[in-house]
């Protein structure tokens, strides 16, 4: 596609700012689809783990780290897909497959079936943040991207809250009308599956209806040449993230880079060892094993093909602390997510189809209010602080832990509803302004690598380990609250990350064209 260059004329032809909230609009319903998939498991566990004969570990294995560790390690190359490719096709094709594999769910008869299914929802659902992202960042200017991403990742919330509500309305009004089963033996988890899968391949043909932006318009660098063989750079990233080819792109570049990558492979395995050697389950630290060791791979890996790009993602502490901040605290968030609906129905005798409505309802409206009021604060903030937008997530890491204990150590229902409710108010407006400040330490061609990177935060960190984590401690424990309330141990460290990136983002968003030219870029 040809494009304007960054003049005037460039300026006056960038999309509409209408049709810009108007693929906004179709993001957000994107997005929501995306949670909905992923979250629906939460309100199934119960009867899941009943009829899967499976313990809480197993529970937290399935929706946490299943689907994490695959989302984390294909989104990179992914990401680089979204950075060379048409982002809007990318999405389509995506949701496409994501909404077949959560429907696929729903004929699973053994927890490893579900595994499967859980696991090509992970790379599916990989393709949508780094072209939404990407999308974005090219429909917004830099000083309504927070407010942008901001909504958009609203739909994290109300797709979770979507799905509580209607997964627990249909499986109990499944088991209630088929008690021995309904259609081909479908019980009612299996049928919520189904009924949340479908709708995301009507979806995906709206998607596929979006106008791709030209790159960098947007910010007077646009970017108008296609990339010439954007699926060979796709197959190569492949080379550098997917185990055991893994060692014939290390190879390609050389002994000394083989050298390290079998190193890091090494203490990969043997990490995993020691802890599978001390009793821990086999399938959750494989899985870690794979996924740190295949993001060691891609990070040296990118080092020597795109050094700029390493310089600005890798290389920057700035960005790497804004990461781990975020995904320390989605450590936290993504387990009480999860673990919400078991708690409620276990400990506190809640029924499915109101704990769906209470836990969805609130869930929806407190994200989404967080999110955007979030979003709102960190743009003005950042008007007079460059690094504002950190202020937001410094919050985000510590207001909500009073409430997070408060509903977690509850005996009553109209306790535990309002705590859980101020916590993710309070939490959730972080996830826009640390999205944002990680846009903003890239270039545009550098974006959805950056989104991908990011979320490797929330899944390796926060989605692989938090919710897992809480189902381990709570098997071993026999508690559901001391398997939640353990994990603010980590909050000190969250907390240190917030605040030494809130001291570097400053100088790393001012050096980023120098700092990007040194590294050999043609800019």
């Amino acid at each position: 596609m040809a494009g304007p260059t960054a003049s005037g004329d460039g300026a006056a032809q960038a999309p509409a700012p209408r049709y810009a909230w108007y693929v906004l609009g179709i993001l957000f319903v994107v997005y929501v689809l995306n949670f909905v998939d992923r979250q629906v498991i939460s309100i199934l566990a119960e009867d899941i783990k009943r009829d899967l004969n499976l313990k809480d570990e197993d529970l937290g294995f399935l929706y946490g780290t299943a689907f994490g560790v695959f989302y984390a390690l294909f989104g990179i190359p992914l990401g680089r897909l979204a950075d060379s490719w048409h982002r809007v096709r990318l999405m389509t094709v995506g949701l496409a497959l994501w909404s077949t594999m959560t429907a696929l769910s729903g004929f699973s008869r053994t927890g490893g079936q579900l595994a499967a299914a859980r696991i090509g929802v992970g790379i599916g659902e990989a393709t949508a943040s780094p072209a939404a992202y990407s999308l974005i960042s090219d429909y917004f200017p830099k000083r309504l991207r927070a407010t942008a991403l901001s909504i958009y990742s609203a739909g994290l919330y109300v797709g979770g809250g979507v799905s509580l509500f209607i997964g627990g309305l249909i499986v109990q009004g499944w088991n209630r009308t088929y008690p021995d089963g309904g259609p081909f033996g479908l019980v009612g988890w299996q049928a919520a599956f189904l009924a949340v899968g479908i709708p995301g391949l009507v979806v995906a043909l709206w998607v596929a209806t979006i106008r791709e932006p030209i790159r960098g318009l947007v910010e007077g660098l646009p970017e108008p040449d296609k990339h010439p063989a954007p699926f060979r750079a796709f197959f190569q990233e492949l080379l550098t993230i997917i185990p055991p080819l893994t060692l014939i792109g290390a190879a390609r570049g050389g002994t000394r880079a083989l050298l390290i990558n079998l190193t890091g492979l090494a203490a990969v395995v043997a990490v995993v060892a020691f802890l599978i050697g001390i009793g821990e389950p086999k399938p959750q630290w494989l899985a870690i094993g794979i996924g740190v060791y295949a993001v060691f791979s891609w990070a040296c890996a990118l080092k020597r093909r795109d050094p700029a790009t390493f310089a600005l993602i890798v290389g920057t502490p700035a960005f790497l602390c804004t990461v781990v901040a975020y995904g320390l605290n989605s450590f936290l968030s993504y387990a009480a997510s999860f673990w919400a609906a078991p708690y409620v129905l276990r400990t506190l005798g809640e029924t499915p189809a109101r704990a769906g409505l209470l836990l969805g309802s609130s869930g929806a409206l407190a994200g989404f209010l967080g999110l955007t009021i979030g979003g709102i604060v960190a743009d003005r903030l950042r008007r007079t602080d460059p690094a504002g937008r950190l202020i937001v997530v410094i919050f985000g890491a510590t207001v909500p832990i009073p409430f997070l204990i408060g509903a977690f150590t509850a005996s009553s229902v109209w306790v535990f509803y309002p705590c859980l409710f101020l916590s993710g108010l309070t939490a959730s407006g972080a996830l826009g302004s640390a999205a944002a400040t990680t846009q903003d330490l890239v270039l545009p061609r550098m974006r959805g690598t950056a989104t991908a990177t990011f979320f490797i935060g929330t899944t390796l960190m926060g989605l692989a380990m938090g919710p897992y984590l809480a189902g381990r401690i709570s098997t071993l424990s026999g508690s559901l609250s001391v398997g939640m309330l353990s994990l603010l141990a980590i909050m000190p460290v969250t907390l240190t990350c917030a605040i030494a990136a809130y001291r570097l983002v400053p100088a790393a968003e001012a050096s980023r064209e120098a700092r990007a030219r040194a590294a050999g870029e043609p800019i």
